[in-house]
């Protein structure tokens, strides 16, 4: 599966957001994302298992909790894709900033 692919879902973005801050357990993760979606258990755990065999959360037993982390690996290689496309905003980006200071400077 394309990486684009697996990010296209809101729910599994969603859930590497909330691993962003750090690892979870699945459980905290199902009730979050349950309570967010309105899905159940089961789906959210497909969502971890597509996350987890492409690479993007890694998972840690510890007893009888699975915790879930983000895997960066795939995230970097798909910020390496956007390089490419990164000038089509960064010179917009350059303008802001010189905008933003100068609205500062007459303030």
């Amino acid at each position: 599966m394309h990486a684009f692919d697996i990010l296209g879902d809101p729910v599994r973005r969603r859930i590497l957001e909330l691993l962003a801050d750090g690892e979870l357990p699945a459980g905290s993760i199902a009730t979050s994302i349950g309570a967010e979606f309105g899905i159940s258990q089961p789906a959210v755990s497909q969502h971890l298992r597509v996350l987890r065999d492409n690479g993007f959360a890694t998972v840690t037993v510890d007893g009888t909790r699975r915790l879930y982390a983000v895997d960066p690996g795939p995230l970097r290689e798909i910020d390496s894709w956007l390089d490419r496309y990164r000038k089509f905003w960064i010179n917009r980006l350059d303008a802001l900033e010189t905008e933003i200071h100068r609205g500062r400077r007459q303030s």
